[in-house]
């Protein structure tokens, strides 16, 4: 049995020359076809470097390995199943940090991941989670650096039963003991934090979003990136970006270029796109990753010195009052940017490129079921429901691809959809009807999920047809209804049209002088990457015209 193809054994073979010291691993094995991939791959790694040889361990979770340095192991970290897809790049910097290759990270993160008490952690994903990997490579740095942090890999899909029993419905979930500690994105810094006796950070609540890594397979904020560690003590900006996309980044980049004080504020470098896994015909590439995608747009904006505030959300905006013509009167005038960690950012310019999130029900159970069966990910929690009743709520093409990909797990999928019709591409609804563990609803009006308190068990419908309630038992809900732009806290503050997008106009400027916006918060009629792009590029332009005309330029140092 092969497991890695040729290209990524080439690859692998190249990446293991940064071992430093030897590399055992030991596996322990049962008779299920599982294990017998996973002593495949492991045998396949041992013959591409001579310091990494497998022997045989006696753990209580089979089929799983450790990854441990021979001259002191406990140093290593543990896999439950077989990490593949997107958790390959966990397996090799796992190999890499034990092996001895240094974690690219700050003085001050090596020296608090070193101070933490002892934990006994387990960190469930899937193979096909593309946020997994940032919280599965942050918690394995910190165990390599400090073996008192012990940290277990599982695959939720491999690993069912326990999933059950911990009520695990969405990943990444963290758990220690039998009680779940994280539940979402995150990153490094976040993960220090809750290992040092900061917030938990519980299923139901909002997922955080995190910071991807500037270097394949290596935790957010590297030692090397412009992160700005006291937000208090900046002066303000010429030009301060709002967001983490496509729109954003290439905002901070022209207005960088040109000489002006530029900062960046996110709680998610990257945006959208790092949950798209295949983006095609991008410019200048057939096809590419998202995370690939954004992690270039990073290094590029960090030849630039542009401050970045991360991870910082924006919640507040205040527009500045008094004269904004110029000179000490505009100075009373500045704008400020306030942020759920307590930052206020004062800035001359600002450009808001927040982009979009999920579209929500906004009916009663949704938030409170969140990661307890209600979903928005169907390739991260889609196989933690092996066997189950699925509803897939939206009759576009996101929605139907969905259902199309649950069918496997499920033991049935029903689609809900509020139209009379499926509006997904004929192409896809011929592909769903062959399928026969699916049902289609239509003319369905959802006015409830509910569950038992702990996970969904159904939800409530108004038959537009008949005009009555009807009610469907499940497992899980996924919601599959597009998306809208995160302008929410700018409500009352700046223009919004009918569907919250920021109303601008061709130079990008808002109803709030000094504030421009770009990309997919706008009202800008296509969402493309590249139109995000180019949006940036107008905004940056609108503010970088005002600060010349306006004599508040200061050339940066």
């Amino acid at each position: 049995m092969t497991i890695l193809d040729d290209k990524l054994t080439a690859q692998l073979r190249e990446l293991l020359t940064k071992v430093r010291e030897p590399i055992e691993l030991v596996a322990a094995r049962n008779d299920s076809e599982t294990s017998t991939k996973m002593l495949a791959l492991l045998h396949e790694i041992a013959e591409l470097n001579g310091q990494v040889t497998v022997d045989e361990a006696d753990y209580e979770l089979r089929p799983s390995f450790a990854i441990r340095r021979a001259g002191d192991p406990t140093v290593k970290v543990r896999f439950a199943g077989v990490p593949l897809g997107h958790e390959f790049s966990s397996l090799v910097l796992a190999l890499l940090q034990v092996g001895g290759h240094p974690a690219k990270i700050s003085d001050t993160q090596r020296e608090a991941i070193e101070a933490l008490p002892a934990h006994q952690l387990r960190t469930y994903m899937s193979l096909g989670c593309a946020k997994c990997p940032d919280v599965v490579q942050s918690l394995n740095t910190i165990s390599i650096i400090n073996p008192k942090v012990e940290h277990l890999v599982v695959d939720g899909a491999a690993f069912q039963d326990e999933v059950e029993e911990l009520g695990i419905m969405s990943v990444p979930a963290v758990v220690e003991g039998e009680e779940i500690i994280w539940s979402g994105l995150g990153e490094l810094d976040d993960f220090i934090g809750l290992l040092g006796g900061a917030e938990k950070k519980l299923p139901a609540g909002v997922s955080k979003p995190a910071g991807i890594s500037d270097e394949p397979g290596q935790p957010a904020l590297p030692a090397t990136s412009n992160a700005v560690e006291n937000p208090s003590a900046v002066e303000p900006y010429e030009v301060l970006v709002v967001g983490g996309d496509p729109a954003a980044v290439t905002a901070a980049i022209y207005t960088a270029c040109k000489g002006i004080r530029t900062g960046l504020v996110t709680d998610r470098r990257g945006g959208q796109i790092l949950d798209t896994d295949v983006i095609e015909n991008y410019v200048s590439r057939v096809q590419t990753t998202g995370k690939d995608l954004a992690r270039d747009f990073y290094q590029h904006l960090g030849s630039y010195p542009v401050d970045l505030f991360i991870p910082q959300l924006a919640v507040q905006l205040v527009a500045g009052k008094g004269d904004s013509s110029g000179g000490s009167g505009f100075m009373r005038g500045l704008l400020k940017i306030v942020t759920n960690r307590g930052a206020n950012l004062e800035t001359k310019t600002l450009i808001i490129a927040t982009g979009s999130g999920w579209r929500t029900l906004g009916v009663p159970g949704e938030e409170e079921y969140r990661n307890r069966g209600v979903s928005f990910c169907p390739h991260c929690d889609g196989p933690l429901f092996k066997g189950k009743k699925l509803a897939v709520v939206g009759g576009g093409n996101s929605g139907v691809e969905a259902a199309i990909d649950l069918t496997p797990i499920a033991a049935h999928v029903t689609v809900v959809e509020f139209r009379d019709e499926l509006k997904a591409d004929q192409v896809l609804v011929d592909e769903l009807r062959r399928r026969d563990n699916i049902d289609v609803i239509t003319g369905a009006q959802i006015t409830e999920i509910f569950g038992d308190g702990k996970r969904v068990t159904g939800l409530n419908y108004r038959d537009h047809h008949s005009e009555t309630m009807k009610t469907l038992e499940l497992d899980g809900v996924f919601i599959q209804i597009g998306m809208r732009p995160n302008t929410q806290w700018l409500e009352g503050v700046v223009e919004l049209n009918q569907w919250g997008q920021i109303v601008t106009d061709n130079r990008g400027a808002t109803s709030v002088p000094r504030v421009y916006a770009a990309g997919d918060c706008t009202n800008q009629p296509y969402k493309q990457i590249l139109i995000a792009q180019g949006s940036g590029v107008g905004a940056a332009l609108g503010a970088f015209e005002y600060l010349i005309r306006s004599g508040a330029l200061q050339k940066a140092s």
